[in-house]
């Protein structure tokens, strides 16, 4: 492997600068999937910018709402009390990602801005309705996670900008997730998985929140599926018309690890079981 020059910056500012003045430069946190890139060759940066040592950015507060800074762990993050009480569909799939040392690695940052389609992390932010918050020489500004992807391997982001936060609203008090994910090993990328979070009143859902990935070119909001399920009676009948809307939903692509229908079946499985086990009352 060609030697890269690595740059370990100490503020943003000092990052932003080296950004300016190598060529070609790239940020990197856990640098899991970098790693990937640079061994495959797929990746040629100019140098490597680690933001590991910038204050703050891997801090996690909890207050009215949860802040996770971009550095923070996808093991410390399915690790907090806090957040595991408020938001567990997003620690389960936390603990779906890869094995306990890579977990113990990557950010929640990396695996949002790499922009893979099947990016762990990012179905249940997306039916959390998480927002970015993005910081560059010009200055900060804040987006929904859902605006934030643009194509496979592409973000928002300008150039110079760092994802700096993931910010959660507030929890509702009666919401509900689940999320599911099938890969061809335990430890393997998505074949496909689907995030939910429902909130019921007896029979009726009163609110409902579907994101899928690795059947689109990124990862995206099941909105034809919400717009079946919230305000209606869950039945067998509303169940299969939210599978049906899944399977319409999603554009996947064949590929090494499944095909396009086995993905778009199997997101439709995800949908029905979703909606089974969250509008069990009581359960």
């Amino acid at each position: 492997m060609k030697s890269i020059d690595y740059h370990r910056p100490r503020s943003l500012d000092e990052a932003w600068r080296l950004a300016d003045s190598v060529p070609g430069a790239r940020f990197v946190a856990g640098g899991t999937d970098v790693m990937v890139g640079l061994k495959n060759k797929a990746l040629r940066p100019g140098a490597l910018i680690s933001l590991r040592a910038i204050p703050g950015l891997a801090r996690m507060e909890n207050g009215t709402e949860t802040r996770i800074g971009a550095l923070a762990t996808i093991g410390d993050i399915a690790a907090d009390p806090v957040i595991s009480e408020r938001y567990p569909v997003l620690v389960q799939a936390c603990r779906r990602l890869g094995s306990a040392q890579v977990r113990n690695v990557a950010t929640v940052g990396g695996n949002l801005c790499n922009a893979s389609p099947c990016a762990d992390t990012a179905p249940p932010l997306l039916v959390l309705e998480a927002r970015v918050r993005i910081e560059g020489p010009s200055g900060k500004r804040e987006m929904a996670l859902d605006e934030f992807f643009r194509a496979p391997g592409e973000t928002r982001l300008s150039p110079g900008e760092v994802l700096t936060e993931v910010v959660l609203p507030p929890p509702a008090p009666a919401a509900r997730g689940v999320f599911f994910k099938l890969g061809r090993v335990h430890m393997d990328l998505a074949k496909a998985s689907v995030a939910a979070l429902v909130e019921m009143d007896g029979k009726r859902c009163k609110r409902a929140r579907f994101a899928a990935g690795s059947v689109a070119p990124v990862p995206l909001r099941l909105r034809e599926v919400e717009k079946v399920v919230e305000g209606a009676v869950v039945d067998d009948k509303l169940i299969a018309r939210a599978q049906e809307a899944a399977m319409k939903g999603v554009s996947p692509i064949t590929d090494i690890r499944s095909t396009a229908e086995y993905r778009r079946q199997i997101v439709g499985v995800f949908v029905r079981r979703a909606i089974e086990a969250l509008s069990k009352v009581g359960v």
